[in-house]
């Protein structure tokens, strides 16, 4: 059979540097992996032991589209925890994970061939999807100076229906302060223009807290997920918060596309967002671990990065080092046995002299990896 024009899509390429990782340990190898961005903890033990006891009891079948009452009404009420914001739960849409929601907000928002703004370098998935729903991603190169985030004026000059932002940011983990995210809006709207807020690294922030659009604007779409702060990747459990008359159109999809989230991750997802104890010791790990990075990185020749806000990542510049990052990452886990991601993934013209390393997994993992990249710069002569 044929294949699609719109399936033509690049592949992810960290998803082939975890290939790589993987056969390498096949091969009796021990790999570092600082390439994937996936918490080294499981879900929550309340997680695991709420769904345990539901089946148990429950023959987990089908809920609403827009997912379970009882999680929505849950979510709903962690805006007024985190942002002291009142949100009704009826905005909510429970979804698998975060792409589902991008396919959903994408599906509702936009049009064939409506033209969508991003900051690059940003998620790949942003523009893969929306190619493959034929919308036309308008990537806009941010700046160092602006932390690696978009500003209005970075917009002024281009044509859009819709603006997706990142903050903390993946890559480079980096955020928008509340002026700064305020004026993006403002300059979306003014052009009645669709604001997307891609908010899924929220809880996992180190010297102030994230702003949500939710805090500026009803006006918006906001997609968050329970994968990283709440360390449930592969449960695939997320979630939308829309404006009301933007529901129904949602609920018609998510009928259609996805019936609904799995059910037995929204039972999960419903208990993980009670255990605050289990999380914050995460984020000890992760606040060791970005310390440990910022500190051993430039000391082992990587000291060109961008200063992470939040998430779990250092966007490193290495183009004085490589003018091919993806054969660089290649070197590094063929001779240091780490995994790291080429920045390629994330700007395709930038992107050949960026590395990301992820410092997820556990502090014993991070002070491995730094050691084995020490080594590796050393014997290549960059360092003494």
């Amino acid at each position: 059979m044929r294949n699609s024009s719109r399936g033509n899509v690049d592949p992810f390429i960290v998803m082939d540097v975890m290939e790589a990782a993987r056969q390498a340990e096949a091969d009796g190898r021990h790999i570092i992996h600082m390439e994937v961005g996936q918490p080294g903890t499981p879900a929550p033990a309340a997680a695991r032991d709420a769904l345990a006891a539901a089946m148990k009891d429950d023959s987990l079948g089908y809920t609403v589209a827009l997912g379970l009452p009882a999680l929505r009404a849950r979510i709903a009420k962690l805006y007024g925890e985190w942002y002291n914001v009142d949100l009704d739960p009826a905005r909510v849409v429970v979804t698998p994970g975060s792409s589902g929601g991008f396919i959903l907000a994408f599906s509702a928002l936009f049009d064939a061939g409506d033209r969508v703004a991003l900051g690059r370098p940003g998620y790949p998935s942003y523009r893969q999807i929306m190619k493959a729903m034929d919308l036309v991603p308008v990537e806009v190169e941010s700046r160092a100076e602006n932390r690696l985030q978009p500003t209005p004026e970075d917009l002024a000059q281009i044509d859009y229906q819709g603006l997706m932002v990142a903050s903390p940011a993946n890559p480079t983990g980096t955020m928008l302060d509340r002026g700064a995210l305020a004026a993006l809006i403002d300059a979306c709207q003014a052009k009645g223009a669709s604001f997307l807020s891609d908010e899924i690294y929220h809880g996992i922030e180190y010297d102030k807290k994230a702003v949500t659009a939710l805090e500026i604007s009803d006006d918006v779409c906001v997609i968050n997920s329970f994968s990283k702060y709440f360390s449930m990747t592969g449960w695939r459990a997320g979630w939308l918060v829309l404006p009301e008359a933007n529901i129904r159109q949602v609920e018609r999809l998510a009928q259609n596309m996805f019936i609904c989230a799995p059910h037995a991750s929204q039972v999960a997802a419903l208990a993980a967002m009670d255990a605050g104890i289990e999380l914050e010791a995460n984020m000890q790990v992760y606040r060791a671990n970005r310390a440990m990075m910022l500190d051993g990185l430039p000391k082992v020749g990587f000291d060109r990065i961008a200063p992470p806000d939040g998430a779990f990542y250092v966007y490193a510049d290495v183009s004085h080092l490589t003018g091919d990052s993806r054969a660089f990452a290649a070197e590094i886990l063929d001779k240091a046995g780490v995994a790291v991601t080429p920045g390629l993934d994330f700007d395709p013209d930038r992107g050949a002299g960026t590395l990301r390393f992820s410092y997820a997994r556990s502090t014993a993992d991070i002070a491995e990896g730094l050691e084995r990249l020490g080594k590796f710069m050393r014997n290549r002569g960059v360092i003494d």
